[in-house]
């Protein structure tokens, strides 16, 4: 709609912005008419119309099988749109005009805003399948037609509230009908349903909605002269309404069609069950953060356990295993952490990586150096949690075997995320620069535990390559290669 105005009219973007209102809303006034609704604006010159939207209804047959948008007439082919863009009035004259043996009833409603008559709404009803209308059927047409005069004279829609269409109840979910004090003179049998589930044992026509709709629900006080106010459909208003067995949506639709308040249109959805599910997901989000935050807890006291059996050990070698161990669960109750904190299973390791530098470098403090570049980015737990264990390995080897006791050094991890959109990939280095490697050296045959980690996690777990070269300007690079799923997914 955008391109077709600014190309082929004058509107301004205020004017612009009001259309857009108008289409956001206009679903409404096609359920209730059953009928199509094409918004045709006149051109720059004066000399033609241009079809800039198109709505077909929910509730009835369409009386235009092809796409409207983007079609140009020039005036003077349709004089009903000529007299209500000329006259500013709702056009309704003329007989049916047949579309592929369908007789179709145009009318022509005048869009106005602020005084100016914007374009004109070719409302298209289906004639073929006309039959003696229903209750339910006068009330949408009798709504449609306050509907149609609200947007003639530029009081619908209402400019201070957005309306959020895929949410908002509509028209086929339940309709209730008020007249000027709030009473009720027709409700659709799913809008009786749902004031049912709210525990309403009677009719509802009759009756005063704002004050039935408080007698239902459990709160009291201002809140429910609130509700009473709401409920009557005085201001056009969204809102929700719990009882004990059901929750309502409910929207307020104030109707003045002549300039003076004659009713309102209540549109209602029975939302107990997405509800429901909404607080079990809640619940269900709230139980794994707590259980994430349980593991962290138990692997601290693990860790708190091998760090006091280490005090206690006589052997250097025995001391030296249980303290990389402590390392090793440490690095995991950081996930659970950083999980623990998170509505998903998805953490930013970046945060991650930096905590498990800081453990590791402890093994030799203020004579090793370490540093992070780039970013990991956001990662799933499933590959958070091995791809830490990875990573203080490496560090924990690095910092023990490239280094002279005593000697100060660097440590760099650097993070790429590369591959393809399809295939995504995370490239990880660590490079030192210490003493290399020794000669001979294989890190795909290499028998300490702490290489076999790695590459067990790298290869097996994460699907990936893992390889460790000399430096080009000396000391060890440690190359990983894993696959990710994309940060956006």
């Amino acid at each position: 709609m955008n391109d077709l105005v600014r190309q082929h009219t004058a509107l301004s973007d205020s004017d612009l912005e009001w259309l857009h209102l108008l289409v956001s809303e206009w679903q409404l006034l096609s359920d209730l008419s059953f009928a199509d609704l094409v918004l045709w604006v006149p051109t720059l010159d004066g000399t033609r119309y241009v079809s800039v939207a198109q709505m077909r209804p929910n509730t009835g047959p369409t009386s235009y099988q092809d796409d409207m948008v983007g079609h140009l007439v020039p005036r003077g082919r349709r004089p009903m749109l000529d007299s209500a863009l000329d006259e500013g009035r709702i056009v309704r004259e003329g007989d049916p005009e047949w579309r592929e043996e369908v007789p179709v009833r145009v009318e022509s409603i005048p869009v106005r805003r602020e005084g100016r008559v914007l374009g004109v709404i070719a409302r298209n009803t289906n004639l073929l399948t006309v039959r003696t209308p229903s209750r339910l059927e006068l009330t949408y047409l009798q709504s449609a037609s306050d509907l149609a005069q609200m947007i003639a004279a530029g009081t619908f829609p209402f400019p201070a509230q957005q309306v959020d269409m895929d949410a908002s109840p509509r028209a086929g979910d339940g309709l209730i009908r008020l007249d000027a004090d709030g009473v009720v003179q027709y409700a659709s049998p799913n809008a009786l349903s749902a004031y049912h589930r709210l525990g309403l044992a009677a009719d509802l026509v009759g009756h005063h909605l704002g004050r039935t709709t408080a007698e239902l629900a459990p709160a009291r006080g201002p809140v429910d002269e609130a509700l009473v106010k709401l409920a009557s459909g005085w201001a056009p208003r969204e809102f929700e309404v719990e009882g004990e067995e059901g929750v309502i949506q409910l929207r307020a639709i104030p109707l003045k069609p002549k300039g003076t308040h004659s009713g309102s249109l209540v549109l209602l959805r029975d939302v107990t069950e997405l509800r429901r599910r909404e607080r079990e997901l809640i619940t269900k989000d709230a139980t794994i953060r707590e259980i994430h935050h349980r593991v962290k807890n138990n692997l601290q006291t693990v860790a708190a356990l091998l760090r006091l059996q280490s005090r206690r050990m006589d052997s250097a070698k025995g001391r030296e295993a249980l303290d990389e161990a402590v390392r090793r669960v440490g690095s995991i109750a950081i996930v659970h952490e950083t999980l623990s904190q998170n509505l998903d299973e998805r953490v930013q390791f970046d945060e991650i990586a930096d905590r498990v530098l800081a453990m590791v470098a402890e093994i030799s403090p203020g004579k090793v150096t370490t540093r992070r570049t780039g970013r990991f980015g956001i990662l799933d737990a499933e590959v958070a949690t091995p791809l830490s264990m990875v990573l203080t390995e490496i560090l924990q080897n690095a910092l023990e075997h490239a280094f002279d006791e005593g000697e100060q050094g660097t440590v760099e991890v650097g993070a790429v995320r590369g591959g393809s959109r399809t295939e995504p990939r995370l490239l990880v280095t660590v490079q030192d620069n210490g003493r290399g490697l020794p000669e001979g050296f294989d890190p795909h045959s290499a028998g300490n535990l702490g290489l076999q980690i790695v590459r067990t996690l790298v290869e097996g777990e994460l699907g990936g390559a893992f390889d460790m070269v000399r430096g080009a300007e000396g000391g060890t690079r440690v190359l990983l290669d894993v696959p990710v799923r994309p940060e956006k997914s």
